[in-house]
């Protein structure tokens, strides 16, 4: 099935993917894609018709330097609604004739927006209104530029006493955009805000409902796949046990996990893994316990991200031996040609990994890198762009470990 769909161009910002997630929750699919690709590649996106709207994201960067991001072009010629948020607020000015300037003083934090002009973005979406009738929005700001003259064709949209344009709109072209953040939580009517966006101002059918995916997916990586052969990079936790579960159901044996047991999981759950995936889903799982390799590399170190490159390296180093005996067609194999792993989103922003490599690193991931180069092997990730709040039930986050997993590779299978 085809839907309409939003594309969030990513500026480098770590909280990009919660833009995605407010459009998701609406019902409407999205794809977030690094904000430098071509004018060409923006109207093949667009020249089938599903495309509905951009979304522009913030970003650690200022539009004040010449060597940062700018939005293409094309994004502006397609007659498509824009929103433009924080640095993508600054660059929709800058590039379409306005002015942005360094601020003298950084703003983070809560703020009280001024909604102003009655625009089609903030009609009657308040907070609470002042005795004098102006309506006003609770909401979280993160900058130091600021624009500091409209664009032509725009017009005053929203103020604070620190940020006179904190929104601006040119409603004919239907572009819109704020210096605020709507799609974190501290931005209480953010969620109306982008939800006016995306299916009032886009117009968009909220027909995308991640257990409809689910089958969408299973379909995607039968015709990616074709009669190929998978190698999967099993931890046992949520993400490889989804992806897992999911790759297993599209293609069965023709999918081989490598279940790489380094002795850090809780007591018995590498019986539990196998259980789970051998005796309940007849995958075919080999286990490599490697466990003295990793605790003797480990000892003494007690720094975080040190541990996280150990083990992050020697997972890849154990993972590789057996990939290549699987690649080379050994045990009966015909020889693999994919590698699937269980990505998501935030490992690729967390790791400072994404497409654009404009993010700032927060933490390593393993996942994340040049292991498919390293093993000559097509690269299977079918949740790299899914947003894990959105694909896993909340009490997941308080569950253990263990039954996380099964419960995730159940509700996939």
């Amino acid at each position: 099935m085809q839907h309409q769909k939003i594309l969030i161009l990513d500026f480098g910002s770590q909280v990009t993917q919660l833009i995605a997630r407010r459009v998701r929750e609406a019902n409407v699919y999205c794809e977030v894609h690094p904000c430098d690709v071509t004018d060409e590649w923006v109207r093949d996106y667009a020249a089938d018709g599903s495309l509905k709207g951009i979304i522009l994201s913030g970003s650690h960067a200022s539009v004040t330097e010449d060597t940062t991001d700018r939005a293409p072009q094309a994004v502006f010629s397609l007659g498509l609604p824009v929103l433009g948020i924080c640095y993508g607020m600054q660059t929709m000015a800058q590039q379409l004739g306005g002015k942005v300037e360094t601020g003298h003083k950084r703003e983070f934090g809560f703020a009280a927006v001024r909604a102003r002009g009655h625009t089609a973005l903030l009609k009657d979406i308040a907070d609470f209104t002042t005795p004098e009738g102006h309506g006003m929005l609770d909401v979280w700001m993160s900058h130091g530029d600021k624009v500091t003259e409209l664009p032509p064709g725009f017009k005053l949209m929203a103020s604070t006493e620190s940020c006179p344009i904190a929104g601006m709109a040119d409603e004919d072209r239907r572009f819109y955009a704020v210096q605020f953040h709507p799609e974190v939580t501290h931005t209480v009517q953010g969620r109306a805000l982008l939800d006016r966006f995306v299916l009032g101002i886009c117009g968009t059918n909220p027909d995308w409902v991640m257990r409809d995916h689910i089958a969408e997916a299973v379909e995607q990586i039968r015709q990616q796949v074709g009669d190929e052969e998978v190698i999967l990079v099993l931890s046992g936790g949520v993400d490889s046990s989804v992806a897992a579960a999911l790759i297993h159901r599209a293609i069965g044996d023709q999918l081989t996990c490598v279940f790489v047991d380094h002795g850090l999981l809780r007591l018995n759950e590498g019986d539990m893994v196998m259980d789970m995936f051998v005796g309940k889903l007849h995958a075919k799982v080999i286990r490599v316990d490697a466990s003295d390799l990793f605790l003797g590399k480990l000892a003494g170190v007690s720094e975080p991200e040190a541990k996280r490159k150990i083990i992050g390296g020697l997972f890849v180093d154990v993972f590789k031996a057996e990939a290549a005996k699987l690649k080379a067609g050994d045990g009966g194999h015909k020889g693999a040609t994919f590698l699937a792993q269980g990505t998501i989103y935030p490992d690729v922003i967390e790791s400072g990994g994404a497409k654009s490599k404009k993010a700032v690193t927060i933490k390593s991931h393993h996942n994340v890198g040049g292991l498919p180069e390293q093993l000559g092997l097509k690269l299977l990730e079918p949740l790299r762009d899914l947003c894990p709040w959105v694909c896993r039930p909340r009490w997941f986050t308080a569950t253990p470990s263990p039954a996380r997993a099964w419960a995730c590779a159940s509700w996939a299978k």
